[in-house]
């Protein structure tokens, strides 16, 4: 993985005693709050509900067994003793104070990693695939783009101020594991054979996003050169800056402007401001890119054979056999190298903590884990899990057992309970309602693995307001936390997917009471196994059967209440 080169940890540490100076200057009055408002938001420190929290970044999902002990020590020192895996592949601290803040900076400094960029109206944190240098489906390892490309925008002076926040998702693999159509910009990383060899290309989409108003990206260029893409983003970004909305917070994101353009004058204008920088000073060099690529070269991988899940089952006692089967089926990926798999350790135990919570003990549990079966690395997901990338096939067991101690082990992944969901009302001030209380009912309601393996792939993603940091709007079924005249009700959405047939899900209507989840999720789930093909998934099911019998059963046990507007109809 990357490691900080002497401009780099002198850029953090500066940063970090600027932050300080401005914190001192807050607590002591000499700074008000509406000034130092934008300050902290540049370094990650957001004022929610009950309490300051931090978030910082974990670049493209990758980072090692010392950063996650420093984030535990962290959660340990500074807050409650737990941290939250975000679904941008970074971790918040929910439960921080101001004072604290510039010692917790200066401690993620020790250990190379920032809270830079996690907010504000600029760059965000750059995410990828979760598998990226060892998924078998890879066409092309984005890390080393990914880290070009965080270099070029951090502390970008250009794009400081953008009308909005800016997000960037990067893929290079045959199953998009990115959301690459639901960011303000995607990068599907290629290599062509008859372009230039096989040189490495990049295709452009532009205008997605979740939110209020959730909209899919569009192509707007193909076969860009690698070494471009520093010019033709900022060509890009100069466009969204110019005529990105200004004077309305729900009509900023580039996803508005897009759509009112047309993707295609969006993308007429993006190549008129480039032809005047395509050849400029800004773009990538053979000489940038073996820098940084230095750091992603493969690990000392040893000479195994590959086995085959027979013989990785065989490794387990008898007693096992069965939920071990299990975990290897839901948890374990295959691997470009022969003898190693890929493991996803789950953060979704049933009904006892949130989605995306990891304890300060699971933290250093994990750290240990990942020194002793996975080269010191650690990778953390879209879906708020964490994933062991190396891990040798027969060691697979052992790693089990352990995880197991850890509960990390549970074999949901993918399925029904491996909820996505934001911290909601809980902790938010933007929240309408909460969100965990709901993933809680909801895992304690589908508590029995044999019917969750039963009913195959499924997302459920929550979120508690329409800003959509739970995803909502690409999960099978999605439920999205509203206030009307004070009191929080829940609005179900079905047919949204991510990955390579990425849709947005519709509004099945009216919203219901949070005591009343747990029974529509129930009717929807029986609406499917009802009516299913031999192997048919769900989201294939309701594609096939329409939305009416699924809406039909969502309602029919519902209370006697008023019609509530959705979401939509009421913005």
């Amino acid at each position: 993985m990357y490691k900080y080169d002497h401009i780099d940890q002198t850029l953090v540490d500066q940063r970090v005693a600027q932050f300080r100076d401005q914190v001192a200057r807050r607590l002591d009055g000499s700074l008000a709050e509406e000034e130092f408002r934008p300050l902290r938001l540049q370094n990650g420190l957001y004022h929610q509900r009950h309490a300051y929290m931090l978030r910082v970044a974990i670049p493209y999902g990758l980072f090692n067994s010392k950063q996650l002990r420093t984030m535990a020590l962290i959660a340990q020192k500074y807050d409650r003793g737990y941290g939250h895996f975000t679904t941008r592949q970074n971790i918040q601290f929910n439960w921080v104070t101001l004072e604290d803040t510039p010692d917790i900076l200066a401690e993620l400094a020790k250990v190379e990693m920032h809270a830079i960029q996690t907010s504000g109206n600029c760059i965000r944190n750059i995410t990828s695939d979760a598998f990226a240098g060892v998924a078998g489906d890879e066409y092309v390892d984005t890390r080393p783009v990914c880290e070009l490309l965080r270099q070029w925008s951090t502390l970008h002076p250009e794009f400081a101020h953008l009308p909005r926040k800016f997000k960037f998702a990067i893929n290079g693999a045959k199953e998009d594991r990115t959301i690459l159509l639901c960011h303000d910009v995607g990068i599907e990383l290629k290599k062509s054979p008859s372009i230039n060899h096989g040189e490495l290309t990049a295709d452009i989409y532009a205008g997605g996003g979740m939110g209020r108003t959730p909209i899919l990206g569009s192509l707007i260029k193909t076969d860009l050169p690698w070494q471009l893409l520093p010019s033709y983003l900022t060509a890009l970004l100069r466009v969204y800056n110019r005529f990105g909305r200004r004077d309305n917070l729900y009509k900023a994101r580039i996803k508005i402007l897009v759509k009112a353009l047309s993707p295609e004058e969006f993308a007429r204008q993006v190549e008129g401001e480039w032809i005047h920088i395509k050849n400029g000073d800004d773009n990538f060099t053979k000489a940038e890119w073996d820098r940084v690529a230095k750091h992603f070269t493969k690990p000392a991988y040893k000479s195994l054979p590959a086995l085959t899940i027979e013989q990785v089952i065989n490794l387990a006692n008898d007693a096992d056999k069965t939920i071990f089967t299990r975990w290897l089926e839901r948890n374990v990926k295959s691997h470009q190298v022969s003898g190693y798999a890929s493991v996803i350790l789950s953060l979704k135990p049933h009904g006892t903590v949130a989605p995306g919570d990891a304890t300060t003990a699971q933290m250093l549990a994990i750290a240990d884990l990942a020194d002793q079966y996975s080269f010191g690395e650690l990778r953390a997901t879209h879906e708020q899990n964490l994933v062991l990338a190396d891990v040798e096939q027969d060691k697979l067991y052992d790693l089990w057992q352990e995880a197991k101690k850890q509960k990390v082990a549970l074999p949901n992944v993918g399925l029904l309970t491996d909820i996505i969901a934001c911290p909601g009302g809980d902790f938010c001030s933007l929240a309408n309602a909460k969100s965990l209380p709901i993933a809680k009912a909801i895992q304690e309601r589908f508590d029995d693995l044999d019917y969750l393996f039963d009913l195959g792939d499924i997302s459920l993603n929550i979120s508690g307001c329409i800003n959509s940091c739970g995803h909502h709007h690409v999960g099978n079924i999605g439920v999205l936390g509203i206030d009307k005249d004070g009191e929080e009700w829940y609005q179900i959405t079905l047919g949204g997917e991510q990955g390579n047939d990425a849709a947005i899900g519709k509004v099945i209507g009216p919203s219901f009471y949070a005591d009343e989840i747990p029974d529509v999720i129930t009717n929807v789930i029986s609406t499917y196994v009802n009516n299913r093909s031999e192997g048919e998934f769900f989201i294939d099911a309701y594609r096939r059967i329409g939305v009416t019998p699924f809406k039909e059963a969502a309602y029919k046990n519902a209370k006697k209440k008023e019609k509530v507007e959705s979401a939509g109809d009421a913005s």
